[in-house]
């Protein structure tokens, strides 16, 4: 029966109601635990590229902000000072606060406690009242200065602040410690001491005394002497001390402060908040702070203020100099890790875009068939893709944002966008290859050996490049071709291994063949073809491997190089690992030296007597001025040795006592001279007259050349070492030895125990007797002043604190662990994109008889070869950089210290960390084997087992 004209017309899918179903939905629910899985890989990749960026944002201004605030406030303020005018008084100190504080706020800006400002008179003057104390036979000297807000930050103990009172005496305010150690009451009038000639000036009534509310407020910074009375030494009258008491005015009589102090000098002290400054604005910074300082700001704050004499100075443009050099030091260290993590990365997500083409390849070809376009099936992959990918990134990126706060977006936002990109493109790009036509895919040995050596050729061309010009200046930034060519070198180690593995395994396979059993054969012969049809193995495995042990074993080793360096330092600085010094012209007690000899731990130790000021008598010519160096030979011949600076044979400094008497000095000593006196001798280094300072002279005889000792850091200054019995023997003073140098596992606090029983410097003991404070105080540490106990540990521990070398360290380990995951993670796949062919082999083998066990060992010998050879290309590629880009490193700014350039070759540095990644692939890859291979071959066998 025939249909109606209009039932025939109708079209069919108007006809059935058939709507095409969404290809994304259709796409996810058949495959939703891969969506899942790739969903998690797109946000763990994408959390760390933006992470890692910010993680090092946050080290670096963390490190500058605890390199800024250990150097003080002091060094870290601005300091603004003119001179004293009649008319100036509180409100004009005020009035210039507010203008100096309101042109910060841009790059930096003043801390939350504030300026600090007042005024100091230029002179003090000698007290002549007969009831003051003088502890040490001087009058005390009184200067005044006048300070803002001293009531917010002191307490009246008694009387009352000062203010202006006409006809009276100018009103002051004393410290109360001052006040009770000079004998200073309330009421009492101070008087200027009479000078036979001189102008007596204004008198000064003492109104009140206060006491610091708190020692550490900021506003007492470099104040010491308005909190407490001083005591002054002069360098060249030790003998001589003087007490001197500041006193403090109101802003109301600065007018008369003035006139007793014969002038005065305003000053404002603006701290500036180490918070407030981020490491990659350190150059705006400078910039605007020397604009402040001597520039277009500073010439407008003086119009502003009416002040033309106003001057501003601080030490921040130094500071921000050594923080910059600092951070372009660490830079490299901190990059190398997240790069190879990103060259890691790449491949795992190649990879993944390859097993979803074998997976899905039959699929795209049909479809492809059956007339669909390729534009049109890579726009579908492409809405597939992001539908699994955006909410990955998405959610990756903002919980980077979130962990880690920082101002800085730019580079995070970069790093997680191109991560993204490549996790979005990664299968539609390898989609178009499947789907081109095969007449236009570029194929042929010749193209790939061109792009083979075009690449070793670049490597070439980045090593020379590196090597010529070195790593890039301070100020420049990173050096992109210092990160870059360790990568090359694993990615051409990495071709090199692509080619070799072959044949080197089918060789072996050929070897284990001629033995009993099929098993090695079979798995070597497996391992040499490659999986799933292919002609060869997979390089991308190969590569991520590679990379992630390169660039472990790269770091490694400068991470290794500056600990040992800093040690080395450490070591050098202190002339061993203990040095005890006695105060100068105070030698060490006699026991002291044999006491510490018998620690446990010690090596080597000596008794040295250091004098800095001898001179070589030249007749007819002028003197040269030397260090000397009086030392047992044999113990500083050891420290030496140890520390590998200025070692020398003992026996060049053997000799007799000699004689005694007063011919004693006129027979020579056997002497070791510096490269530079030799130098300076004209090459004619013979017997020579040394003069002693305060001691007399001896005759040194020319034994040997050395360029450096470790009692003196400068070796560029003329020495020389004499043996210290024949040099006591005829010059007795210099038995007054004041240093004692030691190597050897010690222990600091027992050689701190004795130095704590040494005599006292009199003069020491005298201050402190009049001061009242104790020599030694209670703590276990404390040593009689005067005397230094200086530990190359210790010393090395203080290097190493470094908040930016230990932010570095910690960017590039998380670095270097994601790489070191992303490999075992590219090894993952890898086995699984072979999986099904080799489950399909071994059904088929255990058909004939192949047992469970061999089975797995198969897999096993199948897929460890690969694994080893890529870790030991990995370590070879991390040794190749160290030795092809080390000479061009400059580890002085991450030691902070000038060291000659280059990094050293360690072995022993490299090593653990390729282990330690070898070690786990190895154990991913057992465990895969273990887990999934058997479930894999059972379910091959049961295929068809149910219809």
């Amino acid at each position: 029966m025939q249909g109606s004209p209009a039932t025939a017309t109708t079209p069919p899918r108007a006809r059935t109601g058939f709507r095409p179903a969404r290809w994304v939905r259709v796409r996810l629910r058949a495959a939703p635990w891969t969506a899942l899985l790739n969903g998690v890989l797109v946000f763990v990749v994408v959390l760390l590229c933006a992470g890692l960026p910010r993680g090092v944002d946050r080290g670096e201004d963390a490190a500058l902000h605890d390199f800024l605030r250990d150097r003080g406030i002091g060094a870290t303020s601005l300091v603004s000072r003119s001179d004293l005018r009649h008319d100036d008084d509180s409100a004009t100190l005020a009035s210039v606060a507010a203008h100096l504080t309101a042109r910060t706020g841009g790059e930096f800006r003043v801390s939350a406690s504030g300026p600090v400002f007042g005024v100091r008179g230029i002179s003090s003057k000698i007290l002549g009242n007969p009831q003051l104390s003088r502890p040490d036979g001087p009058s005390p000297r009184l200067e005044l200065r006048h300070l803002a807000g001293l009531a917010e930050h002191a307490t009246l103990v008694e009387g009352r602040w000062p203010s202006a009172t006409p006809g009276r005496p100018l009103a002051i305010v004393i410290a109360e410690q001052a006040a009770e150690k000079l004998n200073i009451r309330v009421g009492d009038v101070l008087t200027e001491e009479h000078l036979p000639g001189g102008r007596p000036s204004p008198d000064t009534e003492v109104v009140g005394t206060f006491r610091v509310n708190d020692d550490h407020d900021p506003y007492w910074t470099d104040l010491y002497c308005l909190r407490r009375p001083c005591l002054e030494i002069p360098e060249t009258f030790e003998w001589l001390r003087l007490w001197k008491a500041v006193g403090l005015t109101g802003g109301d009589d600065l007018p008369r402060l003035m006139e007793w102090a014969k002038g005065g000098e305003l000053s404002w002290r603006l701290p500036i908040d180490p918070d407030s400054l981020r490491a990659d604005r350190l150059p705006e910074a400078a910039h605007e702070l020397a604009s402040y300082l001597s520039g277009p700001t500073g010439a407008e704050l003086a119009a502003a203020t009416g002040r033309s004499d106003l001057r501003t100075f601080s030490t921040l443009p130094d500071l921000f100099a050594l923080a910059t050099a600092r951070r372009d030091a660490a830079a490299p260290l901190a990059a190398l890790g997240p790069a190879g993590l990103a060259g890691v990365v790449t491949v795992v997500l190649c990879l993944a875009a390859a097993l979803a083409a074998d997976r899905r390849g039959p699929e795209l070809l049909l479809l492809q068939a059956r007339g669909g376009s390729r534009r049109g099936l890579l726009r579908r992959l492409l809405g597939e893709g992001a539908a699994v990918v955006l909410p990955g990134a998405a959610l990756g990126t903002l919980l980077a944002l979130l962990l880690l706060p920082t101002p800085r977006w730019g580079p995070a936002l970069s790093a997680a966008v191109a991560a993204t990109l490549c996790a979005l493109l990664a299968f539609p790009a390898r989609a178009l290859v499947l789907l081109t036509p095969r007449r236009a895919v570029r194929r042929g040995g010749a193209r790939r050996l061109v792009g083979e050596l075009g690449l070793l050729l670049l490597t070439a061309a980045a090593v020379v490049e590196v090597r010529r010009r070195g790593a890039a200046p301070p100020g420049a930034g990173i050096d992109p071709l210092l990160i870059a060519a360790p990568l090359l070198i694993a990615l051409c180690t990495g071709l090199l291994l692509a080619r070799i593995q072959p044949p080197l395994i089918g060789a072996l396979a050929r070897a284990v063949g001629r033995r009993r059993g099929a098993v090695g054969f079979l798995g070597l012969a497996g391992a040499a073809r490659g999986a799933g049809g292919r002609p060869r193995p997979a390089v991308l495995p190969t590569l991520a491997l590679l990379l992630a042990v390169t660039t472990a074993g790269f770091g490694a080793d400068v991470i290794g190089a500056v600990d040992s360096g800093r040690t080395r330092e450490a070591r050098l600085a202190t002339g061993g690992d203990v040095m005890v010094s006695a105060p100068k012209g105070f030698g060490l007690a006699g026991s002291f030296a044999e006491r510490a000899g018998r620690l446990p731990g010690v090596r080597a130790a000596t008794e040295v007597t250091l004098l800095t000021d001898a001179a070589v008598l030249r007749p007819d010519r002028p003197h040269l001025t030397i260090s000397l160096v009086v030392v047992e030979p044999t113990a500083y011949a050891e420290i030496s040795r140890s520390l590998g600076r200025g070692a020398f044979d003992p026996a060049l400094l053997a000799a007799p006592d000699g004689p005694t008497g007063p011919d004693a000095r006129e027979v020579p000593v056997p002497a070791l001279y510096s490269r530079g006196l030799v130098e300076q001798l004209g090459g004619r280094a013979g017997a020579e007259r040394i003069y002693l300072t305060s001691t007399g002279e001896l005759r040194a005889q020319y034994a040997g050349t050395i360029d450096a000792t470790p009692a003196l850091r400068d070796s560029t200054h003329p020495f020389v070492v004499l043996p210290a019995g024949p040099a006591t023997a005829r010059v007795p003073g210099l038995a007054d030895h004041g240093h004692w140098f030691a190597v050897g596992d010690i222990d600091a606090t027992a050689v701190r125990s004795l130095t704590r029983d040494l005599p006292v410097h009199p003069i020491v003991a005298d201050t402190a007797r009049r001061t009242g404070v104790p020599v030694v105080g209670p703590d276990p540490d404390d040593i009689p002043d005067g005397y230094l106990v200086k530990t190359s540990a210790a010393l090395t521990a203080e290097l190493t604190e470094d908040p930016l070398r230990q932010a570095a360290v910690l960017v590039f380990r998380v670095g270097t662990a994601g790489a070191g995951a992303f490999a075992l993670i590219a090894a993952l796949l890898t086995l699984v994109r072979a999986a099904p062919d080799r489950s399909a082999a071994l059904a088929r083998l255990r058909t004939m008889g192949l047992r469970p066990r061999q089975g797995l060992a198969l897999i096993l010998v199948e897929t460890l070869p690969q694994t080893l050879l890529a870790a030991a290309g990995g370590l070879l590629a991390s040794l190749a950089a160290v030795v092809l880009l080390g000479p061009a490193l400059d580890l002085s700014a991450l030691l902070g210290t000038d060291v000659p350039p280059g990094l050293p070759l360690r072995p022993g540095a490299v090593l653990p960390p390729a282990l330690a990644l070898t070690a786990l692939v190895t154990v991913g890859v057992l465990a895969q084997a273990l887990i999934a291979g058997r479930r894999q071959v059972a379910k091959e066998l049961r295929a068809g087992d149910t219809v």
